[in-house]
């Protein structure tokens, strides 16, 4: 069987924002979408790589938004369930300064809170070129952490490579429940992306090369550090690698650690070599800080010059 393409499976959200000051005060807001796991599947779609995303919407007008972005944007969203005892989930942001935005999350109930290995997409995990899956999911209900390790287990048992995002949420859950279970996923994973502070929930010290290090002690072949503004440490298939971050004006941070993602595996899934990699991962990230809105800012492939320019 060839495989080929990116398959995300998790939480999307509809996504309201103002430009500027509290949204009581607004008499317009931005509309679009949200979700660790979607924005991923976008972000790799405008960088030319085959995407689709799988997972769960409300039969409601914001999950008609979020699949018709997502649609509009090239991701195939043919796996997706529509469930119609529950709504889609939204995401409230608003801006009190040019540097500080507030988000509020409603989620309780929504459908994607409502994920079970029954929506596992297993045909698709099957023919795809990398699962990925992010540390919010699990952290939705009881049931969606199920999906997660489901969807896992299909995936080692046909040697499709999975990656993970170990982004704790801390609103969904405690410190050590998300502990326990982001270091079992972490293992099972062959790629694994965490933040500095994400590694150290999970019991790892040190430096970030350190950290790096750790995490890959635990099984991935591939992993990759986040430092934000001061870019990443990887250690792949047991080489060291850093990259910086681009120096760019951050104006919202939202879907910056998801553009980072969706350019390492859209670069992996090509088959570019691990320092182009990283340096398209940060590119993207630079691209969506540099917007308002979690996918807005998502470069295409010809964009990634534009940068490369201004070092």
């Amino acid at each position: 069987m060839t495989r080929t393409g990116l398959l995300t499976f998790g939480e999307v959200l509809a996504s309201f924002s103002t430009t500027s000051g509290k949204l009581r005060h607004a008499m317009s807001a931005g509309v679009g979408i949200a979700g660790s796991e979607a924005v991923v599947a976008i972000g790799a779609a405008r960088l030319g790589v085959e995407a689709a995303w799988a997972g769960r919407v409300g039969a409601d007008e914001p999950g008609a938004l979020a699949l018709l972005r997502l649609r509009e944007e090239g991701v195939d969203t043919s796996a997706v369930r529509t469930d119609r005892a529950a709504p889609t989930g939204l995401v409230l942001k608003d801006f009190r300064t040019a540097e500080v935005a507030r988000s509020s999350y409603y989620r309780n109930g929504s459908a994607g809170t409502r994920l079970c290995p029954e929506d596992i997409p297993e045909d698709r995990i099957r023919a795809c070129g990398v699962l990925h899956l992010s540390g919010l999911t699990p952290g939705l209900s009881d049931s969606a952490a199920k999906a997660a390790f489901a969807a896992v287990e299909v995936a080692r048992a046909e040697n499709v490579p999975v990656s993970l995002d170990v982004n704790y949420g801390h609103a969904l859950w405690y410190p050590d429940d998300a502990a326990d279970i982001l270091y079992e996923l972490a293992s099972m994973s062959d790629i694994v992306f965490a933040g500095d502070d994400a590694a150290r929930l999970l019991g790892f010290d040190g430096t970030p090369a350190e950290l790096a290090t750790g995490l890959a002690d635990t099984g991935p072949d591939q992993v990759i550090v986040k430092l934000g503004p001061r870019g990443a440490v990887a250690e792949l298939d047991g080489s060291r690698y850093e990259v910086p971050s681009y120096p760019v004006r951050s104006v919202d941070t939202g879907g910056a650690d998801d553009a980072f993602v969706a350019g390492y595996l859209a670069d992996l899934l090509s088959d570019a070599p691990p320092d182009r990699r990283l340096r398209t991962a940060a590119a993207c990230r630079a691209f969506s800080l540099s917007v308002p809105g979690d996918s807005v800012g998502l470069p295409e492939r010809e964009e990634l010059q534009l940068l490369a320019r201004s070092r």
